[in-house]
């Protein structure tokens, strides 16, 4: 019975890797054809009608997002932990209404910054295609790293940190 076990965990654990390489591959092509330019916009107007300035002594993680991804919805909580830390603009991209975002973000205990980009044109603007999408820039806004897909918190934060140099 032992054995057993050992030999599913086994099978289980090879199969695990697999799906990982699979799924970092796929996420490598997909970020093929993004934007890789200096970010060009220096002002986000948020939810709220405020405006976000861009910071130029900071990195900046910008994440592209919707309510309706399931994807997104897995990554949330890591995106909202390192926006208590460090300089984070999310997109949510064709979510709804800025009040439907809203009930969305309150309902998820969720209080990153948003952008609502209800018709897509900023999504377009950086050429995303699969959500969720992350860009990391350095603080002069040259493109340090692209994710297509989830990012785990550790990954994220260790892009951060060597963007920051």
């Amino acid at each position: 019975m032992i054995e057993k076990i050992k030999k599913i965990l086994k099978t289980l654990i090879k199969y695990t890797i697999l799906f990982i390489i699979v799924l970092n591959i796929v996420s490598y092509f997909k970020a093929l054809d993004l934007n890789k330019e200096k970010l060009d916009i220096k002002t986000f107007t948020l939810l709220d009608g405020s405006n976000y300035i861009v910071k130029d002594d900071k990195p900046l993680l910008l994440n592209v997002w919707a309510t309706w991804c399931p994807i997104c919805a897995l990554e949330e909580q890591n995106i909202e932990e390192l926006s208590k830390d460090y300089e984070v603009i999310t997109i949510a991209t064709q979510s709804g209404s800025n009040e439907e975002i809203e009930k969305y973000l309150k309902d998820k205990n969720l209080s990153f910054k948003v952008v609502n980009d209800e018709d897509g044109l900023l999504s377009q603007k950086f050429n995303v295609k699969a959500f969720p999408t992350t860009f990391i820039y350095d603080k002069e806004q040259n493109l340090k790293f692209s994710e297509v897909g989830y990012s785990s918190t550790l990954g994220l934060k260790l892009r951060l940190w060597w963007s920051s140099f």
